[in-house]
């Protein structure tokens, strides 16, 4: 059996959507922003699992931190010049972990509010 290769782009927004319990058009829309991983300044088709776990966070910091594009774009930045790739991975565990104990009922509560 071969080791997942979590940099190969395979997975659509239309996938990583239902992951997130989102609609593909809220993606798209974060995606059009330039909140997502891109490839030499054009909009990717495709995902990779590493892209997943940045989208999660974009994701939950629109959705559930109410922050705007222009706030997200901020952190990003933070995230991307002042962290090494070790720390930074880390750092998405920890908001992964967090997200895992959040229900879909309660971002579903949030997005309806």
């Amino acid at each position: 059996m071969a080791l997942l290769d979590n940099e190969k782009c395979i997975l659509p927004i239309s996938s990583i959507a239902e992951l997130l319990s989102t609609k593909p058009r809220t993606l798209k829309m974060y995606e059009e922003k330039g909140l997502f991983p891109q490839t030499e300044g054009k909009i990717k088709k495709l995902y990779s699992i590493n892209d997943v776990r940045y989208i999660a966070f974009v994701h939950y910091l629109a959705s559930i931190k109410k922050i705007n594009a222009n706030g997200i774009k901020y952190i990003l930045e933070m995230l991307l010049n002042n962290m090494d790739e070790k720390n930074r991975n880390d750092f998405l565990d920890i908001v992964e972990t967090k997200l895992e104990k959040i229900s879909t009922k309660d971002v579903e509560d949030i997005e309806n509010f």
